[in-house]
């Protein structure tokens, strides 16, 4: 596999959760000549797997923001080829994401966002607690992917809202409506009639991509 060391460096660094570290072996890689979206989306896998180690016990929230926070100063490092690579296609479409009202888990959902960004999306973080109005208003306003999601299963239900409304409004088959979270499952996705669940950011991203390119 090209770039196999590079991918394992990217990959070890990220989960030690240390920013220095995860700087390293980002300024290594891109000096090997890893292109700068194979990076951004091995250390979005990788950040997945925090994401997992976090929820299991075996890292703290402060694990989680270091690792985050490597990751975004990857995102600015790489942030001119990243442009360049997405300049040279046209957009693949306007997403609104957003942690719904009630939640303030992001974690997940801002790994998403930066992964559809360099997916050649342009992307809308509303960030976490969103007024489920803002997410609609959005996507009245030509946002033709919604993100959203939801770690508490009393908040998950504002994704159902927004669909809902949506309808109402009649600009629902405008709209692509992602969903995820720890407590969001397939099966309510197909519930609330949800185009995309996402167990993961760079499933999500992934699914996304697909239908963009339909």
């Amino acid at each position: 596999m090209a770039y196999e060391a590079e991918t394992q460096k990217l990959k070890d660094a990220l989960i030690s959760c240390k920013v220095p570290d995860i700087g390293k072996a980002v300024e290594e890689a891109h000096a090997a000549g890893m292109p700068a979206d194979e990076i951004i989306n091995t250390l979005g896998a990788a950040m997945s797997d925090v994401g997992v180690l976090f929820e299991r016990g075996k890292l703290f929230l402060p694990h989680v923001l270091s690792a985050a926070a490597g990751m975004k100063n990857a995102l600015t490092t790489l942030d001119a080829e990243l442009k360049a690579g997405a300049g040279s296609t046209a957009s693949k479409g306007v997403a609104v994401m957003g942690t719904v009202e009630g939640d303030v888990h992001d974690i997940g959902k801002s790994i998403c966002s930066t992964m559809l960004q360099c997916a050649g999306f342009e992307v809308h973080d509303l960030g976490r607690d969103v007024p489920l109005k803002n997410i609609i208003a959005e996507c009245e306003n030509g946002a033709n992917f919604c993100g959203m999601s939801a770690l508490m299963t009393t908040t998950m239900v504002g994704m159902k809202t927004v669909i809902d409304t949506l309808k109402d409004k009649g600009i629902r088959d405008n709209v692509i409506v992602m969903v995820g979270g720890a407590p969001v499952t397939q099966g309510y996705a197909d519930k609330i009639g949800a185009d995309i669940y996402g167990e993961s950011a760079s499933e999500t991203t992934k699914k996304a991509q697909a239908v963009a390119s339909d």
